[in-house]
């Protein structure tokens, strides 16, 4: 798979289509409960929250890429964040990623100009998101069994 032809989605939960719910539940748990063997709670019921943004793109028929955007509140106090950042593992490799990263932080510009954004990064990323512009700001924590950092995008 390459990148071609992407047409970015942002949704809310009322907004998904019935195909839509299932293609992204569908990618986020083959890839992380299936491929990482992370068994954890993915319907947190932030997916619903009225701010929450899901942002997405699909390619070949197949969504690939996936993240959430949760408005301050509900992960930190004073900050957004970005989470379930996944891409398909056939689109690996391809730039999708940064892809995905660059259209989230625009997305996140729009819908939520005046806050400031924290996400908590499976550690092994550092360097992928620091190309991004977010920094490192806490040691290594296990998050359902996987190291994690947080970071902030400066």
């Amino acid at each position: 798979m390459h990148l071609k032809n992407i047409s970015w989605q942002n949704k809310t939960f009322p907004e998904l289509t019935t195909d839509e719910l299932y293609d992204l539940l569908k990618l986020r748990i083959d890839v992380f409960v299936v491929e990482q063997s992370c068994f954890y709670p993915d319907l947190d019921d932030h997916d619903r929250h009225p701010l929450t943004q899901h942002l997405f793109c699909y390619q070949d028929g197949l969504m690939s890429a996936y993240l959430r955007i949760l408005p301050k509140g509900l992960t930190y106090p004073n900050y957004i964040s970005i989470g379930r950042v996944v891409t398909a593992s056939d689109a690996r490799g391809t730039g999708l990623g940064h892809e995905l990263i660059k259209a989230g932080l625009a997305a996140c510009s729009t819908f939520f100009p005046d806050d400031k954004l924290k996400i908590s990064a499976q550690e092994h990323l550092e360097a992928f998101y620091n190309q991004h512009g977010f920094t490192r700001v806490s040691e290594m924590y296990l998050e359902d069994d996987i190291p994690h950092i947080g970071m902030v995008k400066n």
